[in-house]
């Protein structure tokens, strides 16, 4: 396969970008997250107090983010493997990358008021 064949194309390059930008928001969650979960051996109270923080509408659409980007990455990752490994994937990459985009979108649809339902029913009611 030639140099740049994955990624010809405006779509490609977003895909690209997206795929970086996703996987370091991903490794600072996780970054954050062993930090915050270290706290509870140093200070209990602290530690408290950050979950607290966590339970707040902007942490949960921060939530909402974090599977957004987690999604995108593992479908995009999928269809980097397929480009790679398959005789026919980069003959069929535009079209795994709009099927990519068309499954995230349903299935962060579907995501949306379970991950949000707190933060919905605390601004607009029951």
């Amino acid at each position: 396969m030639p140099a740049g064949t994955l990624y010809r194309g405006r779509e490609g390059m977003w895909s690209w970008v997206a795929h970086r930008v996703t996987g370091v928001l991903i490794f600072f969650f996780l970054f954050a997250h062993v930090l915050d979960t270290a706290l509870v051996r140093v200070s209990p109270e602290a530690y408290d107090t950050v979950i607290q923080t966590y339970k707040t509408p902007l942490v949960n659409l921060m939530e909402y983010g974090l599977v957004a980007a987690i999604l995108f990455h593992a479908l995009n990752g999928l269809r980097v493997v397929a480009v790679d490994f398959w005789s026919k994937g980069p003959k069929y990459q535009k079209q795994m990358l709009w099927t990519v985009v068309g499954v995230w979108v349903v299935l962060m649809a579907g995501a949306f008021y379970p991950i949000l339902q707190h933060t919905l029913t605390s601004w607009f009611g029951k």
